[in-house]
């Protein structure tokens, strides 16, 4: 066990939201904690952190337990640059290194005992605390979550928020805690980044917990779900898509369960009712205390909006929704992106994906007219209507209600009618009735994502709509998105929301590159995998043909007086061999290392990525020497 809640409960303003939450981590666990926002995701952190102190209950940890939290907001201390401030993490490690270099300088003059005995000590827990390969350990990180190496000397007082998220999320990964406490560990991250975090926590040996509304993420990296609703916790086996399934079963029982005990009072009651004046009195005096003693089963609370959202209305645009032709887009200064040429029809959609700063909201933004192209050309078709939805919801009214905002664009609309569609969007009852000032981020969102629907227009242009929205809203938007009848574009990091929205994709690559895919995010993921393979054949092959070339040239005869045939043939011979073998197999053999060093499974692995350390020293050493034989024998040749 690495720790255990018994019964916690915790209330702030007399509003209970931990209601008696019991369950036990224990070494190696894999878990997915989700739960509408508000259900005590980030309480239940605090109370394990000891931030926060449970009203009632009992939190059991293992003596000495290490717990290493990622937080939503991330700073550092000093003038740190982003490669300190991953290796901050290894402390422990700088300390036995500056202690030995103490150390080597006084044995210089004093070979005692007792110095030699203590470096010999050192020596061992710096090798037992993997000294040789926590450089590489981090930059290898570093470099999956996103940080190149020419970031890594970076002042981390410079960095966006988004960044330092990133460099905290590398320093906690570093830190050998006995069970990671991940707070939506995947925001500020591109879908490269992502998707090597989903790789390296796969193969990752320490328990962790995570709080996340990436369900495509948590499918891949959980294999136990622990659900807080209504105050409570219930675990469930299985990863995201197994816990939805387990979940709806549950709920049927439960909601069978409630409706007979329902029944059951009911008849109760009404016995008491009859009875406790006339002759069976005792009896209906012992029923009505067991109806007071009675554990009481809650009614599921429903999550889906359901229902149809009446959006057949939306006029028909053209066949032809949207095309470019070699379309370059960015600002005066700098092109972030060229070639663009994107065929959309009408009901089609496009999910845009990338990493930070490729020109992903430059392109929406492009579409709308709000920046001017570059070069190229852009055309859409007859009849297009666009609504555009920005990621600072700057379309909202503070003073207005949810209702009245939603009247901005139906003036003419009856009240039911918008309350039955804000309802789709989980707002009910008196909810409708708050001000847009009082609202979360993610209410905001839900409110501009109604609206931007409810307009009737055609073409819908959504950057990141699923931002601040969590899961229950999530499905709420893809199921209104799923009857919507026009054309949607949209940049997404949510790869379960483009899967279910996106008919077609288009890729900001790393290298500048622009991929387009007919299918969604799955299918587009498969297709890359299978091409970059593809690719790496075809490189291999480039590269043995070109070895099989040099292999046959002759090298032309030196003109070297001072040396005799036979010494320019040996020389010449030598040459050639380092020319096409050698050296390019040594260079081969490093680049190998360095990008297997580079992979999650192997950074999680330290004995592993010891080994690999040592080699690359050795085959780096290995390039030196042969380039400096090269040269040498070239300056024979002068």
């Amino acid at each position: 066990m690495l720790f255990r809640l018994s019964n916690i409960s915790k209330s702030y303003g007399g509003n209970a939201i931990l209601r008696d939450v019991a369950f036990q981590v224990n070494p190696g666990e894999k878990i997915g904690l989700v739960g509408r926002n508000g259900a005590g995701k980030t309480t239940l952190f605090n109370l394990l952190t000891g931030r926060e102190a449970p009203d009632t209950g009992e939190i059991v940890k293992m003596r000495g337990l290490k717990l290493g939290l990622l937080e939503q907001h991330v700073d550092f201390a000093g003038k740190e640059t982003v490669h300190t401030a991953a290796l901050s993490a290894f402390q422990h490690i700088h300390d036995i290194e500056n202690e030995m270099r103490l150390l080597e300088k006084q044995m210089e003059t004093d070979h005692s005992e007792p110095v030699l005995e203590r470096y010999a000590e050192l020596q061992t827990a710096f090798e037992q605390a993997d000294g040789f390969t926590y450089t590489a350990r981090a930059e290898a990180i570093l470099q999956g979550v996103g940080f190149s190496s020419d970031q890594w000397n970076l002042e981390t007082r410079t960095l966006s928020g988004g960044q330092k998220n990133r460099l905290g999320m590398a320093r906690l990964l570093l830190s050998n805690s006995d069970v990671l406490l991940l707070d939506e560990p995947t925001n500020h991250l591109d879908v490269d980044a992502v998707e090597w975090l989903e790789e390296y926590l796969t193969n990752y040996a320490t328990a962790y917990v995570i709080i996340s509304h990436d369900r495509y993420f948590l499918d891949r990296t959980t294999d136990r779900i622990i659900e807080l609703e209504n105050g409570r916790a219930v675990s469930y086996k299985g990863n995201y898509s197994k816990f939805l399934v387990e979940r709806e079963l549950r709920r049927e029982q439960q909601q069978r369960e409630y409706e007979n005990q329902r029944s059951m009072i009911a008849k109760t009651e009404e016995f008491i009712r009859r009875n406790l004046e006339g002759q069976k009195t005792k009896q209906a005096k012992s029923r009505r205390n067991m109806l007071e003693r009675l554990d009481r089963i809650e009614a599921v609370r429903s999550e889906k909006s359901g229902g149809n959202f009446k959006l057949k209305n939306v006029e028909r645009a053209g066949n032809n929704v949207l095309t470019t032709e070699e379309l370059a887009i960015g600002y005066a200064s700098r092109t972030l992106a060229s070639g663009l040429n994107i065929s959309l029809h009408r009901g089609g959609a496009l999910g845009i994906i990338g990493g930070n700063g490729t020109g992903k909201t430059t392109l929406l933004k492009t579409l709308i007219g709000e920046i001017r192209e570059l070069g190229g050309k852009l055309t859409w078709g007859t009849k297009t209507n666009i609504g555009y939805y920005s990621q600072n919801l700057d379309d909202l009214h503070e003073g207005n209600d949810i209702l009245s905002e939603l009247r901005r664009v139906a003036p003419m609309v009856e009240n039911v009618e918008l309350r039955s569609f804000l309802a789709r969007f989980l707002f009910f009852g008196e909810d409708v009735e708050k001000r847009v000032r009082d609202l979360s981020g993610g209410e905001k969102g839900r409110l501009a994502l109604a609206k931007l629907i409810y307009s009737q227009k055609n073409v819908l242009i959504l950057d990141e709509p699923t931002n601040h929205l969590d899961i229950p809203a999530r499905e709420a938007l893809e199921a209104a998105l799923d009857e919507y009848p026009g054309t949607i574009i949209t940049v997404s990091h949510d790869r379960y929301f483009l899967d279910r929205i996106a008919t077609q994709m288009l890729s900001f690559e790393a290298d500048g590159t622009i991929l387009e895919y007919s299918g969604n995010y799955s299918e587009f993921h498969d297709w890359k995998a299978a091409r970059v393979r593809s690719q790496e054949t075809d490189l291999v092959e480039v590269k043995q043909a070109a070895v099989s070339a040099a292999d046959e040239q002759t090298t032309s005869p030196s003109a070297a007086a001072n040396l005799s045939k036979n010494q320019l043939q040996r020389i010449e011979k030598r040459i050639k061999e380092l020319e096409a073998a050698e050296i390019p197999k040594a260079e081969a053999e490093t680049s190998r290392l360095q990008t297997e060093m580079s992979d999650a499974a192997v950074v999680s692995d330290p004995e592993r990525l010891r080994k690999l350390a040592e080699d690359l020293n050795a085959t780096e050493a290995r390039v030196k020497a042969l380039y400096a034989e090269w040269e040498d024998l070239l300056e024979q040749l002068k």
